[in-house]
């Protein structure tokens, strides 16, 4: 019988509400591979997603150096995720929201955006290199929009920092010197640079592996210094073709590419067997933990990010439908996929 606990803290806002997730262990994957396999819970945010935490620091980062003010608009780029934090929290503290994402993510997040309130500007998904990548339109839409602020999440330090001061060491207080690896993919290097930080300086014999969609060059880099890619994937918010200013920062001993197939298959095993409806990002991430975690010593203890809920997902990553059309059925019932 579960024992009862003690009423959690009184929040006294929404952005005092972000964070301190709990971590969780997984212990039918943990058991099966005789390692300690634990995730970062950050669907448990308000908004549903890690990106939470860097929104927060954006925007609070913003207020402090006069660059945001009482009815500003915060202008982002984005694959849902942070675009969703941003409109929420830009309403908690009453700043409107155009956020512009690519016409490749999930439906569930567009309608989420706009049901915050945000004007949702839709682009063709095209490279980083093309001045129409929905990157560059945000940047533009922001010069002309009077009192607009950029958050451009993929470079601003206040993304990083947000996780060097609160996921990381929320992390190493729930695992002290029982982490043997942190594991974990990125997309504008955020969470990855400032959690890795973060644990290296608290213990420099943890090991910090990216985890890396097919299709992104952050495992090319981490291994031979180039941008070289393989192959594409259908995740979402994670892997990039380029170095951002919050990635360089990152602290990586090594590098794990995990492809589609097992992601699905990941994210399907975690709902049956752990009950966790988790995003795709989340499901590379423990898959990716896993491999890395099979590669320690028995016992050793591996954390990774489970970055968002499955519910984001619905028509796609849980859609038998959308599955068999993309050739990704899943086709275990057990951990051979790994």
């Amino acid at each position: 019988m579960s024992q009862a606990k003690s009423p959690p803290a009184l929040a006294p806002d929404l952005f005092a509400a972000i964070g301190n997730t709990p971590l969780i262990r997984l212990p039918k994957l943990s058991a099966a591979i005789g390692r300690t396999v634990v995730g970062k819970a950050e669907f448990l945010n308000p908004g549903g997603s890690v990106k939470d935490r860097a929104a927060k620091f954006i925007i609070e980062d913003a207020e402090e150096q006069g660059r945001l003010r009482a009815g500003g608009t915060i202008v982002e780029g984005t694959a849902g995720n942070t675009g969703i934090a941003l409109a929420m929290l830009g309403n908690a503290h009453g700043y409107k929201a155009i956020i512009v994402t690519p016409d490749d993510q999930s439906v569930e997040k567009i309608d989420l955006l706009r049901t915050l309130g945000a004007d949702v500007r839709i682009v063709p998904a095209a490279p980083f290199t093309n001045p129409e990548n929905y990157y560059h339109v945000a940047r533009r839409i922001a010069e002309v929009t009077p009192g607009a602020l950029w958050a451009d999440q993929f470079n601003n330090p206040a993304n990083a920092r947000g996780h060097y001061l609160t996921t990381g060491p929320e992390i190493w207080e729930a695992c002290g010197e029982e982490l043997d690896a942190f594991v974990a993919s990125a997309g504008t290097g955020g969470t990855f640079a400032g959690v890795s930080r973060a644990l290296k300086e608290r213990r420099s014999q943890i090991r910090t592996v990216l985890a890396d969609p097919l299709g992104s060059s952050l495992f090319c880099y981490i291994k031979e210094g180039t941008l070289d890619t393989l192959g594409d994937s259908v995740s979402e918010g994670i892997g990039i073709k380029r170095i951002t200013e919050n990635f360089r920062t990152a602290v990586a001993d090594d590098a794990v590419r995990v492809d589609d197939q097992t992601m699905v298959e990941m994210a399907h095993y975690l709902v049956r067997e752990e009950g966790l409806l988790l995003g795709g990002s989340a499901a590379l991430n423990v898959a990716a933990a896993a491999r890395v975690a099979r590669t320690l010593p028995p016992g050793s203890t591996v954390a990774t990010v489970l970055c968002d809920g499955g519910g984001r997902y619905l028509s796609r990553l849980y859609s038998p439908g959308w599955l068999s059309e993309n050739g990704l059925v899943p086709q275990h019932h057990d951990l051979t996929f790994l």
